[in-house]
């Protein structure tokens, strides 16, 4: 764990390239099925609601203000895909593969994406009441501008991921294994999990705030 006193240790950044989409065809009323693959096509105010979509691809396709409530999504990918103000209060997508992704401001209650993998991962915006990417690989993933209430991040690899400007009730790194896990300018109100802090970054003000759980985890009366 490194402090901002610390200003001459060098932090990998997540390595992120925009998500270009060009020349996609307009799908009005999309027919999504389970196991198919959908590339090149951009889909708005679409409704995939309580849909059988598990194992299903996405590859190349922008996503507006589509509705996933309860749809099941385990075991798909979104690969070179943009989805804006994606909708949906139950977001059921357990071993995901989420590879080159833009997400804005995504309108998610309970987020269940545990044992995914995230690579080229960028989200910005939105207000997620809990986001549990238990046991996932994150790599190169930046969250930007977030309002989380609960971050469950329990047994996860994680590289070079940045979490920049977002408000965090809890956040959860019990039993993970961090590198160049960048925090500074969040913040959070209590981090589950401290003895896996190692590769967390964090700015001297953040210190002072994990200061009295860091003494409360360690048995250590301040009088």
């Amino acid at each position: 764990m490194a402090a901002g006193s610390a200003g001459s240790a060098k932090v990998a950044s997540p390595r992120l390239s925009p998500v270009r989409l060009t020349e996609l065809r307009e799908d009005p009323a999309p027919d999504f099925r389970r196991g198919e693959r959908y590339d090149g096509a951009r889909y708005s105010r679409a409704a995939a609601d309580g849909l059988e979509l598990n194992g299903t691809d996405f590859a190349e396709c922008e996503f507006a203000g589509v509705s996933f409530n309860e749809a099941q999504l385990r075991g798909a990918s979104f690969k070179d895909c943009v989805l804006r103000e994606v909708y949906a209060p139950v977001f059921a997508a357990a071993r995901t593969t989420w590879r080159d992704v833009e997400i804005s401001s995504p309108r998610w209650g309970s987020a269940e994406i545990y044992e995914s993998g995230w690579q080229s991962v960028r989200v910005d915006g939105g207000k997620l009441d809990y986001l549990n990417l238990r046991g996932s690989k994150l790599n190169d993933v930046q969250i930007s501008d977030c309002i989380i209430n609960e971050l469950d991040l329990g047994s996860v690899t994680a590289n070079r991921v940045a979490l920049r400007n977002c408000t965090i009730g809890t956040l959860d790194i019990s039993g993970a294994k961090l590198k160049d896990f960048d925090l500074r300018t969040t913040d959070f109100r209590t981090i589950n999990g401290l003895e896996s802090l190692a590769g967390v970054v964090i700015d001297d003000y953040q210190l002072s705030l994990l200061a009295p759980l860091l003494a409360a985890h360690l048995g250590v009366r301040v009088l």
